[in-house]
């Protein structure tokens, strides 16, 4: 097998875990052996073919059921998955029609499927011809959003700001990285835009271990919204200070940099292996403690804690296209209870009047206001504290008129947009 076709087979592979199976795609990149194996310009052509394919799912597909009469199903379904991987080459990324279409109709006859080979040259070679009829005036935003999220994003922010939110998903995101010290020093080292809330930002692409300043910690990667939680919880430095939830560990990072005495705790152990690794190559301390952060128990109160809690992540589709297509209604519905739990036992580890700072990475009402306003109705020792507009600057717009703070995917569209976050600011009485 030649590396062009081996390279597509990864991507297969790949694509199979992640729709067929449920499996995240960073999952997936992280564990399959032939991804690992590949030379760098492969595994780059990898990410973003798979990418593209996962962004822009809806309009491909939509291309193809014009095309292809009869579902394939059962022993076929792989087969769909091949043409949409093609359709991607073809439709967005501009690969030369006679490598997307060879290389398609060789894969389907690689993975068993050799009567496909016919339907596969036909429909891709239509496709490399008529593609830009196809794609015709169709809608981008709502084709590449799923039903559930669509209805649920327009419930809560209008249609104009569905669609300029959906419309955001489609552009790849940026590289934002959070620097340990002397921002402005590293944004010229590393060629980047020093964005008003301290994120230094560069284009997409690239190889991350092998820009200035990575092998000494100087900067984590870190997306501009999950930058600010941090950012919100005022002076900790030599404070008792818990990050639960902590995996990945930006804001772990975050917090010891700044001078607080950091517990991270997360119920993963490989994520927090993850976490000790980071922390050990920025030169940075703090506990770590693979537990339950909704049972987990310290020997005394904190003075402050973060808790990013386990959610949806529909907030972050700029970075993971497959969440649209791997999460549901169900798992907004699960992940709720999860929060509650979390929420409820996290102010039971807090001091009387100290800081909780409560995040998630999603757009959805459910798992954003509505979990904060029944913890508000519940407990009478919790009081919002209000984030005013001249803490976040350039992010002004992101303070709700409650005092959260609101991202979406659309704001700083001429910077390349952030993440969707929601994050509200308690204190115990």
């Amino acid at each position: 097998m030649d590396t062009a076709v081996a390279s597509r087979r990864v991507a297969l592979d790949i694509l199979t875990a992640c729709l067929e199976k449920g499996q995240p795609l960073d999952d997936v990149l992280t564990r399959h052996p032939g991804f690992a194996g590949l030379d760098p310009r492969d595994r780059a052509f990898v990410r973003l073919l798979l990418a593209t394919t996962l962004r822009r799912l809806g309009e491909i597909d939509a291309v193809l059921g014009h095309l292809v009469q009869r579902p394939l199903e059962g022993n076929n379904a792989v087969g769909r998955l091949v043409l949409r991987l093609g359709a991607a080459q073809l439709l967005f990324l501009g690969t030369p029609a006679h490598a997307a279409v060879d290389t398609s109709v060789r894969l389907v006859a690689d993975t068993g499927l050799p009567h496909l080979k016919g339907l596969a040259n036909a429909v891709l070679r239509r496709v490399a011809r008529d593609g830009a009829a196809l794609l015709g005036d169709r809608d981008p935003a709502r084709l590449n959003t799923p039903q559930w999220l669509w209805d649920s994003w327009v419930e809560s922010y209008g249609e104009a700001d569905s669609r300029a939110i959906a419309a955001a998903h489609l552009i790849e995101a940026p590289l934002d990285v959070t620097p340990r010290a002397d921002a402005l020093f590293w944004s010229g080292r590393l060629e980047g835009e020093l964005l008003p809330s301290g994120t230094i930002r560069r284009p997409p692409g690239g190889n991350i271990t092998e820009l200035p300043g990575f092998a000494e910690g100087a900067w984590w990667v870190q997306d501009a919204a999950a930058a600010l939680p941090v950012r919100l919880m005022g002076d900790f430095a030599g404070r008792r200070v818990a990050d639960l939830c902590a995996a990945p560990g930006g804001k772990t990072l975050q917090l010891a940099a700044a001078g607080a005495a950091v517990t991270a705790v997360d119920i993963s152990a490989r994520r927090m292996a993850r976490v000790g690794e980071n922390l050990q190559r920025a030169g940075l301390a703090a506990e770590l403690v693979t537990a339950d952060a909704a049972k987990w128990t310290p020997a005394a109160p904190f003075d402050a804690i973060l808790l990013d809690a386990p959610c949806s992540g529909t907030g972050t589709l700029r970075r993971h296209p497959d969440i649209a297509w791997l999460k549901g209604p169900d798992d907004v519905a699960r992940l709720t209870l999860t929060q509650d739990r979390l929420l409820a036992h996290a102010v039971e580890l807090l001091k009387p009047g100290a800081v909780l700072v409560y995040a998630v990475c999603s757009l959805q009402e459910d798992e954003g206001p509505a979990r904060l306003e029944a913890l508000l109705a519940r407990d009478p020792r919790l009081q919002r504290l209000p984030v005013q507009p001249g803490e976040l600057p350039g992010v002004e717009a992101a303070v709700t008129p409650a005092g959260d703070v609101r991202t979406l995917p659309s704001m700083w569209a001429e910077r390349g947009g952030i993440d969707g976050f929601f994050i509200a600011r308690l204190s115990r009485r």
